[in-house]
């Protein structure tokens, strides 16, 4: 599936998701009432939930209970990061599902879990294939030029609304105030751009504020959950995944070898990630009972860990791990047995490790802790790249295509096969 492809499906969801949000409030309450939080009829929610099941679950496509179940794990996370950001941004509700059984925060609930997961098996079923059927009977030049033009009005329609939900209409100069003709024209035309979405907003939703909300000024190095915090768990998450593997694999394999994610430094990427991404979506939860925690940490993990699986392998060429030789494995992606492991981690980090870490990381001094974190992530920012490009030239080697350019020389002459294997010994060339 190419780029346009891929576009015209956001697009395409994006669109029925809207119209069917429209059509079910409108039976329900008897009136119009747009869904959407863009000016365009879109529901953006519907467009990347229906990308993320199409590129990480299309295999899966023979497999219903499998799809069905990893499905509604997905979209119920997009759902419950969309609604918390929403109502962050925007000051209120955007849905509320407190009156259903068994929902979390009133954003998630099991009932709406299962609707996406039916959802998502309908898309990758039938709505993938007739919609790309659709795709293919557009002239080449008229989808191209039509992709372009709904891209661009996109962009500014997100624009603007993120814009106006930021409140930042109430913190520019009056166009008055601009001297240069130019720009007191392209402030008044933002002004109204602004104004025109913020009295869209209202009347889809009255209940929506657009004050800007200051945050309450701290001493305290990363307080909280806050960025900074965030960056530095991962590169936490990320050395200790590391070391915890290397130990695994010696105890179970009998000898040494490299769970690093990239060529310099021991550094798990996806357990960094894991670490990072299991903080911000359960931090408020920390605090509940260890089963709770070990059930949620069971699902997230495991779905988590599929999606790397398939996207280190779509984008790389290669299978950086296989579990097809243990019980209840799913596609060798994932298996039971170690989405326990996942459970158990999360337990263990909010019940153990999480508190000291992060009294650790607010002791730091503001000032240092800051340049640290930005040294850290220019540091991983290169390391990600340098270990991107040698893994595609790794890749072309074994294809036997020959290095074209200087860049190309350098990376054979410094990570060389050998190199390569050392760092990934599991590592298998998929193409």
């Amino acid at each position: 599936m190419g780029f346009y492809q891929f576009v015209y499906l956001f697009f395409a969801y994006s669109f029925l998701g809207w119209l069917g949000e429209v059509v079910t409030t409108a039976v329900r309450k008897r009136r119009y009432q747009d869904r959407g939080v863009l000016n365009g009829p879109l529901c953006i929610l519907y467009g990347v939930g229906g990308l993320t099941v199409s590129f990480a679950l299309g295999e899966l496509q023979q497999s219903w209970v499998f799809l069905f179940g990893l499905s509604a794990i997905y979209a119920t996370v997009l759902e419950w990061v969309a609604g918390h950001l929403l109502e962050r941004v925007s000051g209120t509700r955007w849905w509320d599902y407190s009156d259903e059984w068994f929902n979390l925060d009133g954003y998630i609930c099991l009932g709406a879990s299962f609707l996406w997961g039916a959802l998502s098996v309908i898309t990758i079923k039938w709505g993938n294939p007739l919609l790309l059927a659709l795709f293919g009977l557009i002239p080449v030049t008229v989808r191209t030029v039509a992709i372009w033009v709904l891209l661009v009005v996109f962009a500014i329609d997100a624009v603007g609304t993120v814009l106006t939900m930021l409140g930042l209409r109430y913190r520019w100069p009056p166009a008055e105030a601009v001297e240069n003709r130019l720009a007191n024209l392209t402030l008044r035309a933002g002004m109204w751009i602004l104004g025109s979405v913020e009295n869209r907003m209202a009347k889809a939703h009255p209940a929506l504020t657009f004050e800007h909300h200051k945050k309450a000024k701290t001493t305290v190095f990363a307080a909280g959950c806050s960025p900074y915090k965030i960056v530095l768990l991962f590169f936490i998450g990320a050395f200790l995944g590391d070391v915890i593997e290397t130990i695994f694999c010696r105890i179970t394999a009998g000898y040494w070898m490299s769970r690093s994610s990239v060529v310099w430094g021991p550094f798990s990427i996806v357990w960094g990630l894991a670490i990072a991404l299991v903080t911000l979506l359960l931090y408020r939860y920390k605090d509940k009972s260890a089963s709770w925690l070990f059930v949620a940490g069971t699902l997230l993990g495991g779905a988590y860990e599929y999606l790397c699986s398939v996207f280190t392998e779509v984008v790389f060429g290669a299978v950086f791990w296989d579990y097809s030789q243990i019980p209840f494995n799913l596609g060798g992606r994932i298996n039971l047995l170690y989405c326990f492991f996942w459970g158990f981690a999360a337990v263990a980090w909010f019940k153990v490790l999480y508190p000291p870490i992060s009294d650790l990381i607010e002791r730091l001094p503001r000032r240092a802790g800051t340049v640290l974190t930005w040294a850290l992530c220019l540091f991983m920012v290169a390391d990600i790249a340098v270990s991107s490009l040698a893994l595609m030239r790794y890749n072309a080697r074994i294809e036997g295509v020959p290095a074209q350019n200087s860049l190309q020389v350098y990376l054979d002459e410094h990570y060389d096969d050998a190199r390569m294997q050392a760092v990934y010994p599991k590592a298998v060339h998929t193409g």
